[in-house]
């Protein structure tokens, strides 16, 4: 029964049995989290000592790719089967990632463990929400997706400046060994969430077969194609990003709900306002700190303050949706997008230099109060339009859309570096593309309103 274990409904996230469960997701996403965080600022000791700088993306590009068939896989396993053995099977795997990544001697090896760890997370971040809607009723939803918000804050204030001692102190190889005791008390966790949910009843089944597996696929050679092509706008950059596109397109048609691009009413809509959201957000989190040491002359310690306030405020504001169970999502959805594009018009000038740089604490702040808000209603709104059947097609769905937007958009970003030059030229219109997107969003959002049953 969706919303219960075993058909009870019981009273909040944290009582009796249900504690465990919530603590073990939320050491997932955490350990998700301190991954992503911690490998970016492990990078230039992982390359200086694996000798492979012409090869510095490829890590990244790589875990991307393999995320992307991960979700799509572990979407389909989750409504054919069940998330039982994805919910033990994509941890396992993630740490198998580590491990190889841990002990790599080569870039080879390295770029093997990311595979391991893309794949790994891909299938989790789905498995995941197919858990919630399994085990969480309804009401308690917002709760949970407002707590795992908040699982991203320790990480973000934390994981760069501890992966960066730990690389100092130690070796890089402990950024990713040192993760794999969080993977087993995850799993053990999880486990009685997992051994409650017993055997999987009757599901229609999973449609796709090789079909589905194929453009899963396309899916991840096209993520990695056009994020090359991006890299290097010249010639083969142009001829390889339109074969990427070639693969991408069609697969992306096979993957995501009918209307998607449309964003016709419901399940359709929803999944467009998650990469509108994603593409809105996300890659302003990787040019700001540019923006404020090229333009306006900050250290890198100082340009990570905006990011700081951002993810508190996020926390923050996951909390307060979080008190609010019966409030409207689609509204909330819509109050999210304006909110951070308020914030993304405020840092406009200050990225053309025309403001002092000081204001972007305050302005991407607001932003991160609007993500808290639209990411939990997004996730909301994803399982209240979907059937039992159809929560993991319908959730690898949503996550594929971020993934694409997010890699998009940074790609674009910079593209527009190389294009134009100047920082103070290029992010700008960064600025004003993305702030395009969060208000398409907040039209979107009427469309994603769930209609009484």
């Amino acid at each position: 029964m969706v919303g219960t274990v075993g058909g009870r409904d019981r009273t909040g996230v944290w009582s009796g049995d249900r504690a465990s469960t919530t603590v073990g997701i939320l050491l997932l996403i955490s350990l998700t989290a301190f991954e992503a965080m911690g490998v970016g600022t492990a990078m230039p000791a992982v390359v200086a000592d694996l000798g492979g700088i012409a090869l510095y993306a490829w890590p990244f590009v790589l875990f991307l790719a393999a995320a992307v068939f991960g979700t799509v896989a572990g979407g389909r396993w989750c409504d054919a089967r069940g998330p039982r053995v994805p919910l033990v099977a994509a941890p396992v795997l993630f740490g198998a990632g580590l491990l190889v990544a841990g002990f790599a001697g080569s870039m080879a090896e390295l770029l093997a463990g990311r595979v391991l760890q893309g794949l790994g997370a891909g299938a989790q971040g789905v498995a995941v929400y197919v858990l919630v809607a399994e085990v969480y009723a309804p009401r308690q939803r917002p709760a949970v997706f407002g707590l795992m918000s908040s699982a991203w804050v320790l990480p973000s204030l934390v994981g760069p400046p501890l992966a960066g001692a730990v690389t100092d102190r130690l070796s890089w190889h402990w950024v990713f060994l040192g993760l794999l005791p969080v993977v087993g008390l995850a799993l053990v966790l999880v486990m009685p969430a997992v051994r409650r949910l017993g055997p999987p009843g009757p599901r229609p089944a999973a449609g796709g077969g090789t079909g589905l597996v194929l453009a899963a696929l396309g899916a991840a050679a096209g993520v990695a194609g056009l994020s090359w092509a991006l890299e290097n706008p010249d010639g083969r950059g142009a001829v390889a990003g339109s074969l990427a596109l070639a693969v991408l397109v069609p697969s992306l048609r096979r993957l995501v709900p009918h209307g998607t691009f449309a964003a016709r009413r419901g399940i359709a809509a929803v999944v467009a306002a998650r990469g509108l959201l994603a593409g809105a957000f996300f890659p302003l989190v990787s040019f700001l700190p540019l923006v404020l040491t090229a333009t306006h002359g900050w250290s890198l310690t100082a340009a990570g303050v905006p990011l700081i306030v951002a993810s508190l405020g996020w926390s923050a504001a996951a909390a307060w949706q979080a008190r609010r169970p019966d409030a409207d999502r689609s509204v909330m959805l819509r109050a999210g997008f304006l909110t951070i594009a308020a914030g993304q018009a405020g840092l406009l000038p200050v990225a053309a230099g025309l403001l002092p740089g000081r204001l972007a604490i305050g302005f991407w702040g607001l932003a991160g109060l609007g993500m808290g808000v639209a990411f939990s209603a997004i996730s909301y709104l994803t399982l209240a339009h979907s059937d039992a059947a159809d929560v993991g097609a319908h959730s690898s769905a949503a996550q594929l859309l971020d993934q694409l937007a997010t890699a998009g958009f940074v790609g674009l970003g910079g593209a527009l570096l190389v294009l134009l030059g100047s920082p103070a030229v290029a992010m700008p219109v960064l600025v004003a593309v993305v702030a395009a997107l969060a208000l398409t969003g907040a039209v979107t959002a009427a469309r994603t309103r769930v209609r009484a049953r």
